[in-house]
């Protein structure tokens, strides 16, 4: 059964999840560089595809949907209306409308773009989820980055879950104190100082409470033996594959600079 923690990392036992983070994050920045450098919109979309297989493999298929296409649908809309119709680059007409000729080059671009963001944002969303937090920052901290760094990644990705689940709590205790959170806009800006404000003076609290607990852990210890209570094995071949999506990755971006050379020599 999934289990939701204080980070956005979805306990679900599946092959995505026992992958190394280095390779995860190897494997975000590679899709998403490779989808933005792409010459054509065709392989963003074709990325995107496996996304949705790899989420089904991370068995989060329905909720990475949920995540991509709400935020897709009004983008693309939004980018076709301004490069369809706007953009400099319309030199082929795919429709005339009369006020407004709909460009084939704008759309083009614009499909292209949305692509290369989701597949950036679906990439990034399997990541959260199927990591850990402490294996992230153990993954930092032995390939060499300091703790305090590894500290500051990890309380990254817990800000707003833990900010989101404050302030549930705290509109909750207002309500129960019969303080009026919904209703008109008027209303609702009346009660949200009241929320507000122990919200603050909570994580205040929260992050002194963290910095004396970093110092008693001996994280300003100068002492170099770290110990971790999580360990997490690195096979060869998720070393292979991090070093051939690099390689993949820097090729990409070399054929995008020259390809785009070539169009303006």
């Amino acid at each position: 059964m999934a289990r939701k923690t204080v980070s956005s990392y979805i306990n679900i036992d599946s092959p995505i999840d026992r992958l190394h983070p280095m390779t995860k994050i190897v494997a975000v920045l590679c899709f998403g560089i490779i989808g933005f450098a792409s010459p054509t919109p065709i392989l963003p979309y074709v990325f995107l595809l496996g996304l949705i297989y790899i989420s089904h493999l991370a068995k989060l298929s329905k909720k990475f949907i949920r995540y991509v296409v709400p935020f897709g649908i009004p983008l693309l809309i939004m980018l076709l209306i301004i490069q369809g119709f706007f953009s400099a680059k319309n030199e082929t007409v795919l429709y005339d409308f009369g006020f407004a000729q709909l460009g084939l080059e704008g759309t083009l671009y614009a499909v292209k773009q949305v692509g290369s963001v989701l597949v950036f944002l679906g990439s990034f969303y399997l990541f959260t989820t199927t990591t850990h937090p402490g294996k992230l920052v153990t993954s930092f901290v032995d390939a060499g980055v300091s703790p305090k760094i590894g500290y500051l990644l990890l309380a990254t990705f817990q800000i707003f879950p833990q900010m989101q689940m404050r302030l549930s709590t705290i509109r909750e205790a207002q309500v129960a104190r019969g303080l009026e959170i919904e209703g008109n806009l008027l209303q609702r800006a009346g009660a949200f100082l009241p929320l507000i404000g122990p919200l603050v003076m909570s994580s205040l609290m929260s992050v002194q409470e963290r910095g004396m607990t970093l110092e008693t852990r001996g994280f300003g210890s100068s002492n170099k033996n770290i110990t971790s209570f999580i360990e997490i094995l690195d096979t060869n071949n998720q070393k292979i594959a991090r070093k051939g999506m690099t390689i993949l990755t820097i090729l990409a971006v070399i054929g995008s600079i020259l390809l785009s050379i070539l169009k303006k020599g």
